[in-house]
């Protein structure tokens, strides 16, 4: 089993379901006592927040660099970063690296294809929807992504900054994530991607009609597969 070091923490809400998940995984497929072999760089979010809301990407990419490569220094033989919106900076951090770096974007794509679909929809933060980092590679496999239009895109970021990363769960929201998906489905969308690590805690498969794409649990699937290789 290979080593898998997680960037985690932005937020912790999310992360440690990327722990639960890797164990649950590692566990199901190995038996008995089997768990995942992780090393975990845990931040401090209000960090990573104020470097998202000053702009300042170049410093967001240094520091996540950087830790990814204590990681590997660590035993890490597999990168995971936690968080939809951090990969803006996964350049950077991949160009840091000599061990392999999922790209949850790359993990999202082949379940989409697997689909059958083209049209889909992504639901995350301001960053995920409005910047191409994630939207172009999902476009350079071919796929026709769709976005909220306002003050629907507006909800979707405040619920996942006000509420989820705080560990807030409002069936209000829960209800509004599903009518914003609704408007994406009238205006062609086949499937939806849970774009934010946080969302799949707030919406679930049976809250949506079609294809319901949660990356958290795409990314850990993907990682246990390589990790075990």
């Amino acid at each position: 089993m290979k080593t898998i070091g997680l960037l985690g923490g932005m937020s912790w809400e999310s992360s440690i379901e990327y722990e639960r998940l890797l164990n649950q995984g590692v566990r199901a497929r190995l038996g008995g006592t089997a768990s995942a072999d992780l090393i975990v760089r845990s931040y401090n979010f209000a960090d990573i927040e104020a470097l998202q809301e000053a702009g300042d990407w170049e410093g967001a990419a240094e520091l996540l660099a950087r830790d990814a490569q204590r990681l590997v220094a660590a035993g890490a033989e597999l990168i995971l970063l936690c968080t939809n919106t951090m990969h803006r900076v996964a350049p950077a951090i991949e160009a840091a690296l000599g061990v392999p770096f999922l790209h949850i974007a790359d993990a999202t794509a082949d379940a989409v294809e697997g689909a059958g679909i083209h049209r889909v929809a992504l639901l995350g933060t301001r960053y995920t929807m409005e910047h191409d980092f994630y939207r172009g590679r999902l476009a350079a496999r071919g796929f026709d992504v769709l976005v909220p239009d306002e003050p629907d895109r507006t909800v979707v970021h405040d619920v996942i900054y006000d509420e989820l990363v705080r560990g807030v769960i409002n069936p209000e929201s829960r209800y509004a994530y599903v009518g914003i998906v609704d408007r994406l489905l009238a205006r062609g969308a086949e499937g939806v991607i849970a774009g934010c690590t946080e969302i799949e805690l707030l919406v679930a498969p049976a809250d949506v009609s079609v294809h319901y794409f949660p990356t958290t649990a795409l990314h850990v699937e993907r990682a246990i597969e390589l990790a075990l290789g």
